[in-house]
């Protein structure tokens, strides 16, 4: 069972590739995790399946309860207690309180594996005379599995060296998703797997083998320019992972952010601080979408961005309007754009928008 702020599918992901190395492996398909789309991921087990990685999301209390009660996890993974669905949960010790409700019907021999980074996950010590196997970046003593030497290809991924009980010298792998987070997310698969007695050529196998979800930091080239698609949803830790991410691009960077939904009475402070983050991370053109998103405007004005390099739209439809218009002056040919926004923002009209350009823009 894995659950988590940010990371959950693509962790997924990452784990079930591994272990397909080994197993037979059903996994969560799309985003089929919640109190009718767990189900409906169980029902799929077959007789042959020999192992079942299950997202599991929630947005209240309770409701992790009733998951976990369905999936009886084995071995259970959180990937980082972040800022999402605040109005309900209210804080972050509140989503971690309501994220351990996957340790309600853990099996008595099972397991562990928690993020070491995250400042709340690394306070959980023992859980039902459990310890948790603690993997993350390295500076700990609490660590188990171990990501250093991380060695950057830009938006091509990572090239990592992993350490894990059993393989203390360390093995290197290849991320094939960029950014630091998804070296996290790969160190939750290499915990994981260890525990499920994978060696680290499998491991390593596995690992190289992944592809970006639609939606999740799909890489998209287009004749036009590179659009980073992470338009499937948005909280303020995904948002400043994906501004870093756009930052390691070798051109210019273009964000194009909406609104961020569920944040609760901090949401104007959230969106203020994501826009502040845009203009300290290097990027050239920020582009501001929505009600909300009018705090996220102010906040990159805030801090130094260029005059005429940030701007507010109100709405999606002013977006695309402009975009069709003046595609230049947002969009230069050869650039990396970043499409990010909650999912209630429809941004996938964005990245559509965006691979209908034809080659040569100007003449639209």
């Amino acid at each position: 069972g894995i659950t988590g702020s940010t990371g959950k599918t693509s962790t997924k992901e990452l784990i079930a590739g591994v272990l397909a190395e080994k197993y037979r492996v059903l996994k969560t398909e799309g985003n089929f995790n919640n109190e009718i789309g767990v189900p409906l991921t169980l029902l799929r087990i077959r007789r042959e399946t020999e192992a079942a990685v299950v997202e599991m999301g929630i947005s209240d209390f309770g409701e992790m309860h009733r998951l976990s009660k369905m999936v009886r996890p084995n071995i259970c993974v959180i990937t980082n207690i972040g800022q999402s669905h605040l109005k309900d949960l209210k804080s972050r010790d509140g989503i971690l309180k309501a994220k351990s409700e996957i340790f309600d019907f853990l099996a008595e021999d099972g397991e562990i594996c928690l993020n070491c980074e995250d400042d709340k996950l690394i306070t959980l010590e023992e859980v039902k005379g459990h310890r948790p196997h603690f993997f993350g970046l390295g500076g700990n003593p609490a660590q188990e599995v171990i990501a250093e030497d991380i060695q950057s290809q830009g938006l091509w991924g990572s090239d990592v060296l992993m350490r894990m009980p059993g393989c203390e010298e360390g093995f290197r792998v290849h991320i094939p998703l960029p950014g630091r987070h998804m070296v996290l997310n790969a160190a939750a698969a290499v915990c994981t797997a260890q525990r499920l007695g994978l060696p680290p050529q499998q491991i390593t196998a596995g690992l190289s083998k992944l592809s970006p979800v639609s939606g999740r930091g799909d890489l998209l080239r287009l004749p036009w320019c590179t659009v980073i698609d992470d338009c499937y949803n948005a909280n303020p830790a995904s948002m400043e992972a994906a501004l870093e991410l756009l930052s390691l691009a070798d051109t210019e960077k273009t964000a194009i952010l909406g609104d961020m939904f569920n944040l609760g009475e901090n949401s104007t402070e959230y969106h203020e601080q994501v826009g502040r983050y845009a203009a300290q991370a290097g990027i050239d053109r920020i582009l501001c979408v929505g009600e909300e998103s009018g705090h996220m405007f102010r906040g990159a004005c805030s801090h130094g961005q260029e005059k005429g390099q940030v701007w507010h739209f109100p709405t999606l439809e002013a977006l695309l309007e402009a975009l069709q218009k003046e595609p230049d002056a947002y969009v230069p040919q050869g650039c990396t754009v970043l499409v990010k926004a909650s999912h209630g923002m429809e941004f996938t009209r964005v990245t559509e928008a965006l691979k209908a350009m034809p080659p040569d823009c100007s003449y639209m």
